[in-house]
């Protein structure tokens, strides 16, 4: 990759709970990724900004119970808008194992649960992107 690999981060929803993503986000850019925070999103919110800043990443969170509804959401208009083969999705947050397997299912690259480690959460992005670049 030529530049600073960007990333978009939000979380989905009404979720309030954002002192895990807020410490992603200082990770990601002490790892030298370029971070864009903008809270609280709905899909379509975070795919317009997404496509506007045009990152490389689409990192969302979510503790609330939306991320199968609004997961599915994100990734069906990502679809639409014709951005899953140049833009990585990822999502973390506090959810069950067994939803962790359905969301990757749907199309997140990766996903993060409690307790994943700064290292995981980089090396996974990186390869991520890496993958897209590639085709």
């Amino acid at each position: 990759m030529a530049g600073k690999i960007k990333v978009l981060l939000s979380k989905l929803g009404l979720d309030v709970h954002n002192r895990g993503l807020i410490t992603v986000a200082k990770e990601l850019m002490d790892a030298g990724m370029e971070v864009i925070y903008i809270g609280n999103s709905l899909p379509k919110e975070i795919l317009r900004t997404a496509i506007q800043e045009g990152v490389d990443v689409v990192g969302v969170s979510s503790l609330g119970g939306a991320h199968l509804t609004l997961g599915s959401e994100l990734l069906e208009e990502a679809k639409r808008e014709g951005l899953r083969e140049s833009m990585a999705f990822v999502i973390g947050g506090v959810f069950p194992p067994s939803d962790a397997e359905r969301l990757r299912e749907k199309g997140f690259d990766a996903t993060f649960m409690p307790g994943a480690t700064r290292e995981e959460i980089v090396s996974s992005i990186r390869k991520i992107v890496a993958g897209k670049i590639r085709q």
